[in-house]
């Protein structure tokens, strides 16, 4: 029965398939085939000129995403966020975008035109549907608030250029642009407590305990310091010292002030009104906006009940071969006492930060090496390993990721948490690194930017469980890549993907079937071996970003079913390297516009 259940809701995962290349346009197939491949060179390009305003008209807005992809001309602003006008350009942009696609007529596009139409279109109509729910009234959080993120950026260590004098004096105007968002924000918030808007007690704590640490009162001891302690030779000694006294000033008198305001507010003002529930379905229009950001990040049409009960069945599957796995390394008790010994084994651990980041170097030397048999191409950008900043490692996973700039002059990071070493054991270490970096997230991410003639939306968009569901499908990979050959990491590899399926159970469990958080807790621990800080800070982030979690099981199934269609397609002759460039060649995609684009490849294969 539970298998059978299995197939049933995996049949759910089935979307109506998209437009297909190569249909005939609507003259018939009487059109002289000079005439036909003329009219569709300029549909592509009127396709092309629509995406690349939109792509223009999105960057002004968001400043932050422009310099992460290396696009500089608003560096020296943070981006008006919270405020109703943000939302309403970034809503007629949307629409406008929405209405241009009208004037294109899909039935004379054909190969990756034909895919960027399917895929801009969907983009667009999910995001328009998002400006229904009021989330401006909820603008903080723990995982990936933009308090944190404009700590990363003035670090130096972020995707905001330290370069020359101008990059110094452009983050100086972008403090003033934070600023503003604070206090638009505390706005926000205050209002949306009016309204029954109000976060859970337990994100609005994590948040108050980071602002804590950034809020310090020395401008010199802060992380927005980190700049000037390493000026670039280009930077003169004059203004070196004029920068200094900027920053001084600036810190002193606005910046590191904001957050103290934004501090005080939450914990005096806010915490004693939020929510001790963590449901999301608990706020206005809740159940329904939760649906909504599960078809978001998911790009399915699935219900929180279909993707609770498709959970459930991956988690027995995976508990059948975790069991397995634990016989084999000679344990006779049940599964939870096998986790719980794990978690509490010291040689399972490293001893010390420097030792755990060389344990991640091992791993990838290892799986360069073995690269070339699973891919045909190498990414030009590189990547280093950093642990995470203090400031914000609680609330993250043992491993995360920035990607590289697309001009190459910025190197992506693969994050390292270094925090609470006990709950960061070895046995993870190798599937985390092929999910967070190579071949999963960082790999992926560069491969799209560099391929030059995809526009741009599809070169930097994070379609979620593509993204998500290409770095767990990744994770599958280690044993052609010389990985998981002894039982532990075996084990492992195992159990992170026993994560991701017991995430559609919590992340559904929580907002729409009424889990505590203790109950979510507790589902982790008992089906999984994650260390105690990871099983927090996913339950911790399920609570804040609802839906997110749901894309890397759901992104990695539906890969898993592409794969299998090209093998049964094409038998022995199944070209693996062929088959991952398909994936990760074209951009990030929806599910339902990867599928069409691979299910036309495997009918083109002979």
């Amino acid at each position: 029965m539970r298998y059978a259940r299995l197939a049933a809701v995996l049949a759910l995962l089935t979307v109506a398939a998209c437009g297909r290349a190569g249909a005939p346009g609507p003259e018939g197939s009487t059109q002289e085939p000079g005439r036909a491949a003329a009219k569709a060179a300029r549909e592509g390009q009127r396709l092309h000129d629509i995406t690349e305003r939109y792509h223009d008209q999105s960057l002004e807005l968001d400043p932050l995403a422009a310099s992460a992809q290396g696009d500089h001309r608003f560096d020296d602003r943070f981006g008006d966020y919270a405020s109703l006008a943000w939302l309403a350009d970034s809503l007629a942009i949307e629409q406008e975008a929405l209405q241009a696609l009208t004037a294109i007529d899909p039935a004379r596009l054909a190969g990756e035109d034909l895919v960027t139409y399917e895929a801009f279109r969907h983009g667009r109509t999910v995001a328009v549907e998002g400006f229904r729910y009021q989330s401006e009234l909820l603008p903080v959080q723990q995982v990936s608030g933009l308090h944190l993120q404009f700590a990363l950026l003035g670090s130096g260590r972020g995707v905001h250029p330290f370069r020359t004098t101008r990059d110094y004096e452009n983050f100086l105007a972008r403090m003033d642009g934070f600023v503003a968002w604070v206090d638009q924000s505390i706005v926000n918030m205050r209002a949306g407590a009016g309204k029954g808007f109000v976060l859970p007690r337990v994100v609005v704590e994590r948040v108050v305990a980071q602002l804590e640490a950034l809020a310090v009162e020395d401008p010199r001891q802060s992380v927005f310091w980190q700049p000037l302690q390493s000026f670039p030779a280009g930077v003169s000694e004059a203004d070196r010292e004029r920068l200094a006294r900027a920053y001084a000033e600036k810190l002193a008198g606005r910046l590191l002030p904001a957050y103290r305001r934004l501090r005080d507010y939450l914990e005096d003002e806010y915490l004693p009104r939020a929510r001790a529930t963590v449901a999301w379905s608990e706020l206005p229009n809740g159940a329904e906006w939760y649906a909504y950001m599960v078809r978001h990040h998911t790009s399915t049409s699935l219900t929180p009940d279909e993707v609770h009960e498709l959970g459930l069945a991956e988690v027995a599957r995976l508990q059948v071969q975790m069991d397995r796995l634990a016989r084999q390394l000679g344990h006779k008790g049940d599964l939870r006492s096998f986790f719980d010994a794990l978690r509490a084994d010291p040689l399972q651990h490293y001893a010390t930060p420097e030792e755990l980041l060389a344990g991640y170097q091992d791993i990838r030397v290892r799986v360069n090496a073995a690269m070339p048999l699973l891919f045909g191409r190498v990414p030009q950008a590189t990547f280093v390993a950093r642990p995470i900043e203090a400031f914000r490692a609680p609330a993250e996973a043992s491993a995360t990721y920035q990607p590289a700039s697309a001009d190459g002059r910025r190197p992506g990071v693969f994050y390292v948490n270094t925090h609470d070493l006990p709950s960061r054991p070895k046995y993870t270490m190798q599937a985390l690194y092929l999910q967070a970096a190579v071949p999963g997230h960082l790999y992926r991410t560069s491969i799209a930017q560099e391929t030059a003639d995809l526009p741009r939306f599809r070169r930097f968009a994070h379609d979620t469980a593509h993204g998500a569901g290409w770095a767990l499908f990744a994770e599958s990979l280690g044993p052609d890549l010389g990985l998981y050959t002894d039982p532990y990491s075996a084990f492992g590899a195992v159990t992170t993907d026993a994560w991701r399926a017991a995430a559609l159970v919590v992340d559904t469990g929580l907002h729409a079937r009424g889990w505590t958080r203790e109950q979510a807790l507790d589902y982790f621990r008992a089906n999984t071996a994650l260390g105690e800080a990871d099983i927090v800070a996913e339950v911790d982030r399920c609570i804040a970003r609802p839906g997110q979690a749901l894309a890397a099981k759901l992104g990695q199934l539906r890969i898993l079913e592409l794969r299998r269609r090209a093998e049964a397609k094409v038998g022995p002759r199944f070209d693996v390297r062929a088959f991952h460039e398909q994936v990760v060649g074209g951009g990030s995609l929806p599910l339902a516009v990867l599928e069409a684009r691979i299910d036309r490849w495997i009918d083109s294969l002979p």
